[in-house]
């Protein structure tokens, strides 16, 4: 047990390590840690940089494939998009920091995600993001909202990389704790990629970038725990970012990997110096010993421990090739960038730091990484819930109402409303390779690898409200949804990023969240040979014991072999006719009808299950759409989600400028057909001669076809329901957002 005579049990506490861990870190020295010592436990020890919780469960993951170059394990995934061209991403979270200041919460969650994808040797190509706030009525949403936007769009788009998609939602479990999720794709050459092991011994270890400065200190430990009303005074744990030095930063990054000096690079992110110098050590099998003295400083007096937990921002760490150091130095320098050489690798295999000509660490590397504690923790299985059959009184006509007004009170929802405010503070078109962005309307954006007949298309998609009714289920539905955005564009899908935010692991029945949600994923990935290529965890997402929906982020990446086999939902023409293909039950638990004009459930849990999904129809019904496009059998393509058919239709009308009319072939209530949220299915339109052949092709295949409507007209009409203008309507779903911020 450990002795009591250097630290209280508090001051163990507040570094977010358990009276056992303290036990073990003294079991592993064969003594007591000094300050630093524990510091650097506590960070890498941390939920956020080991990973205790969640490692087994992750490993469970499928994560190769025909395509994969580097999976997870690395600063990010790496995918092969053919002619010696491969595409670089990873999704991360900045949570906590982004509702204790979410300007600089955001920025500096945008740069740290570029960061990992250009220290691999990719110049990025765009960014994505997937948000979430709390109820619209919250007296913090609409600060915490405005913050994060301004946030993502200062760093983004001063470092000149454009934002090109994502999602936003509104729920009030989000409100003790937001999310917010960035996500970057990057392009570099297969000749080029670049690693974090740090191989050899007596090699020079360079830090590169910005002075480290006090900001940020504890913030991978803060990322680890829940929080409570005292979280305001977290604030100083917050970094400061700087996007005009990312991008000098990015420039003489990209410059020196053109050269033979790097042999390993990583970033500075969470827990810092820290973090980077441990990791590039394990990976490589060697030591580290650092002179702190020589560790660029923004203020004076900084001690070991502040020096090696600062998360200051714009930092590099590099291992580089004895005798070429020279080169290196002259291009940081011209870039007027700090750069200085701080120490070597060893054969030592521990962390070794030197202060005014004293050891003030000496710590055996391993039981900071793979030795890391790997918790089992106990899990509840998530209970199932009831299907929510059809009702007659489900009906609006028997409930008072009118489909009219069902369709606006839908436009007008804060989780289908026009995110316009949101996407235009952001540069979309920066850099002139950004065909399509996810906001047009489509599920997807589309970006050209520059100079090139191809693109990569990217999405990001989740639905909390189907993880929260089933964890399995909806795990599935949040990669699949990716996979049909995807798919809609004509994009081959390869692979996928994770965020996974949760709440507190101690809690059994939210650890069974986890790992069915897992399994979910787990499941889809291997059915689609859609393997995880890298993603990040994101656990203690709670205030006060009250976590937020399980909310399992994926962030997708096809290939567009060809440009001009692409498609956007902006393609319908007028006199089109619309065909609907997949299987339609008007499943209504957990749907947005269910909680928008139900009632069920609007800030609790679903109370019924969320629609099924059969990854074999997944499957088959994507490739037919693609092969469809592939054959220029349509001109427009959208999958169904949020608000089912009805939506689907009136986002196809809104991209388009036509109108569109429905009508009802199916035997089903016609409010389950309209806004049932059954999976697996496209809305395509296609023109005269195509009708029959699509129709019958999908019927010898044995997939379900049917002619659902047609486009054309200026209004939005479903017979026997709806009829409005589409001027109208447009109106209603654009302008609920900057009303909104507006009031």
């Amino acid at each position: 047990m450990r002795a009591p005579d250097l630290f209280t049990s508090e001051t163990v506490a507040e570094h977010g390590l358990s009276e056992d861990e303290y036990a073990l870190i003294c079991e592993r020295l064969g003594r007591e840690p000094n300050l630093t010592e524990l510091g650097i436990f506590s960070v890498m020890w941390s939920e956020h940089c080991s990973y205790k919780s969640s490692r087994r469960h992750l490993k469970k993951l499928l994560t190769k494939g025909k395509r994969v170059i580097q999976g997870p394990g690395e600063n990010a995934g790496v995918i092969d998009i053919d002619d010696g061209d491969v595409i670089i991403f990873k999704m991360e979270s900045h949570n906590h920091p982004s509702y204790i200041e979410p300007y600089q919460g955001a920025a500096t969650g945008v740069g740290g995600i570029m960061r990992d994808v250009f220290t691999m040797g990719a110049r990025p190509i765009a960014n994505l993001n997937a948000l979430r706030f709390g109820d619209p009525d919250h007296p913090k949403t609409k600060s915490l909202l405005a913050g994060v936007v301004r946030g993502i769009g200062g760093y983004g788009n001063c470092v000149g990389v454009p934002t090109v998609g994502g999602e936003t939602n509104f729920h009030p479990g989000y409100n003790g704790n937001i999310l917010v999720n960035a996500m970057c794709v990057g392009h570099a050459k297969a000749d080029k990629v670049f690693y974090s092991a740090a191989k050899g011994v007596g090699n020079p270890v360079f830090y590169v970038g910005s002075k480290t400065g006090r900001d940020g200190i504890h913030g991978a430990t803060m990322a680890s725990a829940e929080f409570d009303d005292d979280s305001d005074a977290k604030r100083p744990t917050v970094q400061v970012g700087d996007p005009f030095t990312e991008k000098l930063l990015i420039e003489a990054c990209l410059e020196l990997m053109a050269t033979d000096v790097i042999i390993a690079i990583q970033d500075m992110g969470a827990a810092g110096l820290t973090s980077s110098s441990i990791e590039m050590a394990d990976k490589g099998g060697v030591g580290i010993k650092i002179n702190l003295d020589k560790v660029p400083q923004r203020e004076p007096g900084m001690t070991p421990y502040e020096m090696m937990l600062s998360e200051s921002q714009e930092r590099m760490l590099m291992v580089l090739t004895p005798g070429k150091e020279n080169i290196a130095v002259k291009i940081f320098e011209k870039w007027d960038l700090d750069v200085a050489n701080i120490g070597k690798t060893t054969d030592t295999g521990r962390l070794v730091l030197t202060h005014k000509r004293k050891t003030v660490c000496d710590i055996p590397i391993a039981p900071l990484a793979d030795d890391a504690p790997n918790l089992n923790r106990p899990y509840k299985k998530p209970k199932k819930l009831p299907v929510l059959d059809h009702d007659p009184m489900f009906d609006p006509i028997k409930r008072g109402s009118d489909y009219n007004s069902v369709i606006k009170t839908l436009l007008a929802h804060p989780n289908i409303a026009s995110k316009r405010w949101i996407w235009e503070q952001y540069d979309r078109t920066v850099m002139g390779d950004t065909i399509d962005s996810s906001q047009s309307g489509g599920g997807a954006a589309i970006v050209r690898i520059h100079g090139q007949n191809k693109a990569v298309a990217i999405a990001t998609d989740c639905t909390p409200r189907y993880c929260a009714a089933d964890p399995f289920e909806g795990g599935k539905q949040a990669v699949v949804e990716t996979w049909r955005n995807l798919i809609c564009t004509g994009a081959m899908p390869i692979a996928i990023t994770d965020c996974l935010n949760f709440g507190n692991p101690e809690r059994a029945d939210i650890m069974g969240q986890f790992v069915y949600a897992i399994k979910g994923i787990d499941a889809a990935c291997r059915a689609l040979d859609y393997p995880v290529v890298s993603g990040n965890v994101s656990l203690y997402n709670e205030t006060n014991q009250k976590a937020i929906p399980p909310t399992p982020a994926i962030g997708g990446v096809g290939l567009i072999s060809d440009l001009q086999k692409m498609h956007t939902i902006a393609g319908a023409k007028d006199g089109h006719t619309l065909i609907l293909i997949g299987a339609t039950k008007g499943w209504l638990g957990a749907s947005l009808y269910a909680q928008a004009i139900l009632g069920y459930a609007a800030d609790k849990d679903p109370a019924h299950a969320p629609p099924p999904v059969d990854l074999n129809a997944e499957k088959a019904n994507g490739n037919y759409i693609r092969k469809l496009i592939n054959n220029r059998r349509l001109s427009a393509a959208h999958d169904l989600s949020d608000g089912g058919l009805a939506l689907a239709a009136i986002e196809m009308a809104f991209s388009c400028g036509h109108g569109i009319k429905l009508y009802q072939q199916s035997e089903i209530p016609l409010y389950a057909w309209l806004f049932g949220e059954d999976q697996a299915r496209y809305l395509i339109a296609v023109d005269e001669f195509s009708i029959n052949p699509v129709i019958s092709t999908a019927k010898s295949l044995g997939i379900t076809a049917k002619k659902v409507g047609e486009i054309g007209g200026t209004r939005l009409i479903a017979e026997g329901a709806f009829d409005m203008s589409l001027k109208d309507a447009h109106m209603i779903y654009e302008s609920w957002l900057p009303d909104y911020m507006a009031s």
